[in-house]
């Protein structure tokens, strides 16, 4: 199959290993797996859940939850602060599915209450330590008048407490992570100790992929919510969550122009395409992707000499030592592994598998009928 435009290319069989390794993982810790879907994005890569028995999933917005809902999945959290403003939207969903939200105040309680007409789940938000929303553990005047006004309603049922970790990634050593996790889950049995007179089935739960995947045990709540795992990337085999080889996705870029006086090679492939995040290496400079070798059935592990390290809209620069420098030619196609592979496959709005089958994605299928 000829590739002309920059196109993100997916190992199946590397996504579901890495699917196969989390499940075992939840199963061992005796935690129950419920995948955050909004690194994929995908009807089809979700479908490759299902056959290891996943049927509750987290995606991180309401249009996210219709999308799912619309394939078959009946038991959603959407991990994300509820939108009060979204009501008409929650209620649709209320209407079919058995719905999660999240809330970190008093007022978007109250707004629930009196706006959704059917039973919605709601777990409440705690800040264990990343600081971006969230409500304090120790702050329970906060959390008394929430889980009373949830009481309360009457369409609103108290489910239990949420964490999201998101400082594991600005981590490199197991033991830090270790520590985090650690934090946590011990905020989280505090706040069970307190409340469980008041709801003795509140559930814990907690999420991120570098946890979940560097550390071995899980114990100690009840749900994990990793998503970027189902691909990995060079973001997350830097911290030490996986190897270059469980990377799932690849982006394939053309080289439209080289340039020996500074040995930079131009790719069409830019922050439209990657997005801007990147990732700094051990000398301080700035990486925008891993460039690798597209192979008949995938690609190889980064190369050395060969740097992806600036992007504009369009363009990337891609800077080589003279030997890497001579192996390419215009009209050939680079290999890039993603900083952030989130971020890339939502701009992509579709994959290539490496069997030459196209997979859509959410983003481009609301694109294709607006």
């Amino acid at each position: 199959m000829k590739i002309t435009t920059p196109t993100l290319l997916l190992d199946k069989q590397k996504a579901l290993n890495n699917i196969q390794k989390m499940v075992e993982k939840a199963r061992t810790s005796g935690v129950r797996l419920r995948p955050h879907f909004k690194t994929h994005q995908s009807a089809q890569v979700g479908e490759w859940f299902r056959d290891f028995d996943i049927d509750a999933i987290t995606v991180s917005s309401v249009r996210m939850a219709q999308y799912f809902a619309g394939h078959g999945w009946n038991d959603i959290l959407v991990a994300f602060p509820a939108n009060i403003l979204e009501m008409e939207s929650i209620n649709e969903l209320a209407s079919k599915i058995n719905l999660h939200l999240v809330v970190v105040n008093i007022e978007t309680v109250e707004a629930l209450a009196q706006g959704v007409k059917y039973p919605v789940k709601i777990w409440v938000k705690i800040d264990a330590g990343y600081r971006r929303t969230g409500i304090l553990p120790h702050a329970h005047n906060e959390l008394d008048t929430i889980l009373n006004a949830i009481q309360q309603s009457g369409k609103l049922q108290f489910e239990g407490f949420l964490v999201h970790d998101g400082h594991t990634y600005k981590q490199t050593e197991k033991e830090a992570i270790q520590t985090i996790h650690n934090t946590s889950v011990y905020l989280l049995h505090l706040l069970r100790d307190r409340y469980k007179n008041q709801f003795p089935e509140l559930k814990l739960s907690l999420g991120d992929t570098p946890s979940c995947s560097v550390l071995d045990d899980l114990s100690g709540v009840d749900e994990i919510r990793p998503g970027n795992f189902v691909f990995y990337d060079i973001t997350q085999q830097h911290i030490g969550s996986n190897t270059y080889q469980d990377i799932a996705v690849c982006m394939a870029c053309p080289v439209v122009a080289k340039h020996p006086d500074r040995h930079e090679i131009i790719l069409y492939g830019g922050s439209v395409h990657f997005s801007k995040d990147m990732l700094l290496q051990a000398d301080g400079s700035p990486s925008f992707g891993a460039i690798v070798a597209l192979t008949a059935n995938g690609w190889s592990e980064p190369l050395e000499g060969i740097e992806l390290v600036s992007l504009s809209q369009e363009h990337g620069i891609v800077r080589a030592t003279p030997k890497q420098f001579e192996k390419y030619k215009i009209g050939d196609l680079m290999g890039v592994l993603p900083v952030h592979s989130c971020l890339t496959a939502d701009l992509m709005k579709g994959y290539l598998t490496t069997d030459g089958e196209y997979l859509e994605h959410m983003s481009g299928v609301v694109q294709q009928h607006v």
